[in-house]
């Protein structure tokens, strides 16, 4: 009886986006570009769902339990990805942009937001994902944390601007910002001060290779593929080639070799074929979402969603540059921060005081904002298939679990912010892309996740002895 209502709920869910698609269709066929997003959100959704994909979990795995199942699945994506994306770059047929080379601030960045994974028990993708399993704890980390969290951290004036550096405010007051923005936020500064001020890097551009070798040896081999082998190859050094070749030499009567040390390393990626199976579909998705979104933006002939809502008289919604967040990719924490500081303004705080919002992202209506439909599509599409794979249930924190997702979602946010992206932003895409900002991002992610999983062992035990 349970299957057959899951089966419903599934279906149900199913019927409603197709409902909901075919009304934005109706109302104007510009918001294809809204649905397209959407059904992306629902497609991540349903294969982070299944494959259990969270980079919480891989970093809470390998730590704690030397498992290193889900690790192997973030980077078999991330390889994949890259080589669809390099693919792209050939035809000319892309949307990703690196970000400003910022350095020190990706790491510490980096470092926050994987403390505050592990505290939340999901990242910022899987974070979603498992408010689509019913997980309260998650939402919680997603509603305080990623969305109002992020929105008044960018906000944020006093104390703070106290860490300035006056060279920060010049050099952002002589870009022609206003100077009722630039005044009164430390993070308006650290933008247009700094991080403008930093070139944006791909390796591919600094190789002198021509096309397509520069991408495909300079962003594909040199910036994912070798860097995620030797990761990989730490990891099987690390947590499984002692027993594997121990109960190899036992099976054999006799020595290893180099064959069985390659059987190793094979056994570990084929470990779980469903986490493995997902990391490729994640992979090459990801790259058809990017062709996908390029191929609207030549129809509609824009070059941002903002374009789009502008010319359909919804000026409210776009930034002073007539632009909204629309990354043209797989993005999460921007359209978070843009829900919060909606809700933000509706209670009477001004959120168009700062660069952020004001010129860089807008606030949509939540409705006309096509990234944070995909968000709510993850979420949609996770439940889905939880809900066919009969996994769907309200999970309610208990005792200090509160806090911790409140804690861990709250440090999402802000780790979010400084290195303008998650998990996915900062590390998972831009890596993929030849961005060599991804790795900086993965080392403090990797770092504070680490940090957290030791924090969590340490709190356990202290729980059993008390």
């Amino acid at each position: 009886m349970n299957e057959k209502r899951n089966q419903l709920w599934a279906l149900g869910i199913l019927l409603f986006l197709i409902i909901i698609s075919i009304v934005y269709y109706q109302i104007n066929h510009y918001f294809m570009y809204i649905v397209t997003y959407t059904w992306f959100g629902v497609a991540y959704g349903m294969m982070l769902q299944y494959g259990r994909f969270c980079f919480a979990s891989a970093s809470r795995d390998l730590f704690i339990a030397g498992v290193p199942r889900m690790a192997v699945g973030v980077i078999i994506a991330l390889i994949f990805f890259s080589l669809v994306q390099a693919i792209l770059d050939t035809l000319g047929h892309t949307t990703f942009h690196a970000a400003p080379f910022i350095g020190l601030p990706m790491f510490i960045s980096g470092l926050i937001f994987g403390v505050g994974m592990v505290l939340a028990g999901g990242c910022a993708s899987g974070s979603l994902y498992k408010v689509g399993e019913g997980n309260i704890g998650n939402l919680v980390a997603v509603l305080f944390g990623l969305c109002l969290g992020q929105a008044i951290f960018v906000d944020l004036g006093g104390v703070f601007d106290k860490l300035v550096p006056s060279s920060w405010e010049q050099s952002a007051l002589s870009k022609g910002i206003p100077s009722y923005i630039v005044q009164d936020g430390w993070f308006d500064k650290y933008l247009a001060g700094y991080v403008w001020n930093k070139p944006a890097i791909r390796v591919s551009d600094l190789i002198g290779l021509p096309e397509p070798w520069n991408f495909f040896i300079g962003n594909f081999l040199l910036v994912a593929v070798i860097p995620s082998l030797l990761l990989l190859l730490l990891i099987y050094v690390k947590y499984v080639r002692k027993s594997f070749l121990k109960k190899r030499a036992k099976a054999k009567g006799g020595q290893t070799n180099i064959k069985d040390e390659l059987a190793g390393f094979w056994s570990m990626i084929t470990a779980s074929k469903r986490t493995s199976l997902m990391g490729v579909l994640i992979g090459i998705t990801a790259g058809v979402h990017i062709m996908v979104m390029k191929g609207l933006q030549l129809k509609f002939e824009v070059g941002n969603f903002g374009e789009i809502l502008t010319r359909l008289g919804y000026i409210k919604d776009v930034s002073l540059v007539g632009t909204v967040f629309d990354p043209g990719y797989w993005y999460i924490t921007t359209q978070e921060a843009q829900i919060g500081a909606w809700f933000l303004e509706k209670l009477g705080w001004n959120m168009h005081d700062n660069i952020f919002f004001a010129i860089n992202n807008g606030i949509p209506n939540p409705l006309l904002n096509p990234a944070l439909m995909m968000s709510i599509g993850i979420i949609l599409g996770a439940m889905i298939m939880a809900r066919l794979n009969n996994e769907f249930s309200w999970k309610l924190p208990k005792g200090e679990m509160w806090l911790w997702a409140l804690l861990g979602g709250i440090l999402m946010g802000f780790g979010s912010r400084p290195s303008l992206g998650c998990n996915i932003g900062a590390f998972f895409i831009r890596a993929a892309g030849g961005d060599p900002n991804g790795w900086v991002y993965a080392a403090g992610m990797i770092a504070g996740a680490f940090i957290g999983a030791r924090f969590f062992s340490w709190w356990t035990e202290r729980k059993i002895q008390v």
